[in-house]
């Protein structure tokens, strides 16, 4: 009874000190190395809408989406002073990089979602959550229009103080035709289970034997579009799994097909060539050099070659005046351009930031506090601060979890600091306007990236300008994405689930 009575204590303290799990060190023996990571916070014209009126009571933050922008802005949320609505067709968080994984069952779905409502349990604010999609935002009047994920599709409106647009994007396909009919995507952790049974589907067929030698390879036949970080790990998963564990458990001529396709050696890779047309057994493609065009015959395709704006997020956009943009735009604070009281985070905007030169005449007068017509060292030196503050001069940031999540703990804190700040400014000079800014500008810190090779192998590219490729990097890769699940829940299936495939392979039922 005393040991069970102390496991009980130990696990209620990761279930209500989620705290102790934000810093974590791994430590990993490869090859003769010892690798150790630490995981830490990083606290980062006319307006359309008015601001929430001062000194009223609990201002009302509705979140528009579960991603990694709004549920790290709703994790790092801790001022009591609003009443929080979250409203998303998806009652979960997903650690979309685990992906790749899932389409091949080295890691389960349900090892890498976290429900909305275990994230909002353990909250010690107002939080409510609705299941509904967000078909309609009225600036002017501050409300979203929703409608219910169940059948009835019920239609309701949610008034708002301030709003955070964390939906996300869709993919693009450039209007390629055949594309929605006849490919997958993989961005949703549906998307993920349907390539799983598909590529299962594939062997099974590919075993009847009605089928020739031709349509048997065609049926082997896997074609990823798109050669970003999806699809390159998508490849590198999909072949671990054929040829370490499909080709053990078909018959030996299946084997032989899958082995020729899916050799490291023989892997075609097609670059300075697009996709014309998709149909339901082969892809059209075009040189774009020379306009040859070509056929792919294939079993399954997967489209991955990046990302568009939602329809309910280009509406927006034409009501603020932002219909000629692709995405939508917000300033340093992640403030969407012509609007007070409303943000937007992650894949469906990015930072419009302005330039030094745009400013140039009211950064003189206003560091020229003589009105000499000259500056001083002094003033120049108290300017160069302020500018340096005032214009970060980052580059455009990748539509990744890692920007999205700090873009969402950026917010928060400021949301956090919203009355300290607004009494006590932190933020560089206003220079077209008196005083000080509330806040600083948004910086995003690149923490670097991983690049799974398959085989057990990983490049990795961390601060520092380090580069690594091989087992080590892979054990590392392990270390991280453990620690960046959102739950010692999550951590320990996800943990499991590489066991379980390191020892018995992975599994290949339909399920």
């Amino acid at each position: 009874m005393r040991n069970l009575s102390f496991y009980e204590r130990f696990s209620r303290t990761f279930r209500e000190y989620p705290s102790i799990s934000r810093f974590l060190v791994v430590f990993a023996v490869s090859g003769g190395g010892l690798v150790a990571y630490s995981e830490g916070n990083i606290q980062t014209g006319a307006k359309i809408d008015e601001l929430p009126e001062a000194g009223s009571e609990k201002k009302r933050v509705v979140i528009l989406g579960t991603g990694w922008a709004g549920t790290s802005f709703l994790k790092n949320l801790k001022n009591p002073s609003y009443d929080i609505q979250v409203i998303s067709p998806r009652n979960y968080f997903a650690f979309t990089p685990l992906l790749p994984n899932v389409t091949v069952g080295t890691v389960e779905a349900r090892s890498v979602v976290e429900p909305i409502r275990n994230i909002i349990k353990k909250k010690n604010l107002n939080v409510i959550y609705w299941e509904a999609e967000c078909y309609r935002i009225d600036a002017k009047t501050k409300k979203v229009y929703c409608r219910s994920s169940e059948k009835d599709k019920e239609e309701f409106v949610v008034d708002y103080d301030y709003l955070v647009i964390a939906m996300g994007a869709r993919v693009n396909t450039f209007n390629t035709p055949g594309v929605e009919e006849n490919c997958h995507y993989l961005k949703e952790v549906e998307d993920a289970q349907k390539i799983r049974r598909t590529v299962i589907d594939c062997f099974e067929k590919a075993c009847l034997p009605t089928l020739s030698d031709d349509e048997r390879k065609r049926v082997l036949q896997f074609v990823v579009v798109g050669g970003g970080p999806t699809g390159v790990e998508f490849a590198a998963e999909l072949h671990d799994f054929v040829s370490e564990d499909l080709v053990k458990l078909f018959d030996k001529r299946i084997a032989t097909f899958a082995e020729e396709n899916f050799h490291r050696d023989g892997i075609d890779l097609r670059t300075g060539e697009m996709v014309v047309k998709v149909s339901d057994k082969e892809i059209s493609t075009k040189v774009i050099k020379t306009g040859e065009t070509s056929t792919i015959p294939y079993g399954m395709a997967v489209w991955s070659t990046g990302i568009a704006t939602r329809p309910v997020v280009m509406d927006f956009m034409k009501q603020i005046g932002q219909a000629n943009r692709r995405v939508l735009a917000t300033d340093e604070w992640l403030r969407v351009e012509g609007t007070n009281s409303i943000y937007a985070l992650g894949d469906c905007a990015t930072i419009n930031q302005r330039k030094v030169m745009e400013d140039i005449s009211a950064i003189f007068q206003k560091a020229d506090k003589d009105s000499s017509g000259t500056l001083t060292v002094k003033e120049f030196q108290e300017a160069l601060d302020d500018i340096c503050d005032r214009y970060p001069q980052m580059k455009n940031l990748p539509a990744t979890a890692q920007v999205a999540a700090q873009q969402g703990s950026y917010l928060a804190d400021c949301f956090n600091r919203m009355e300290q700040c607004t009494k006590n400014p932190e933020g560089p000079l206003r220079f077209r306007e008196f005083g000080r800014h509330r806040f600083r500008p948004f910086r995003y810190k690149h923490l670097g990236q991983f690049a799974p090779l398959g085989g057990e192998q990983t490049a990795a590219q961390l601060p520092g300008d380090w580069v690594s490729i091989g087992h080590s990097s892979q054990w590392l890769w392990y270390s991280v994405y453990a620690s960046k699940q959102v739950s010692w829940h999550t951590r320990s299936l996800v943990v499991s689930d590489w066991m379980r495939c390191f020892i018995f392979g992975r599994d290949s039922s339909q399920i």
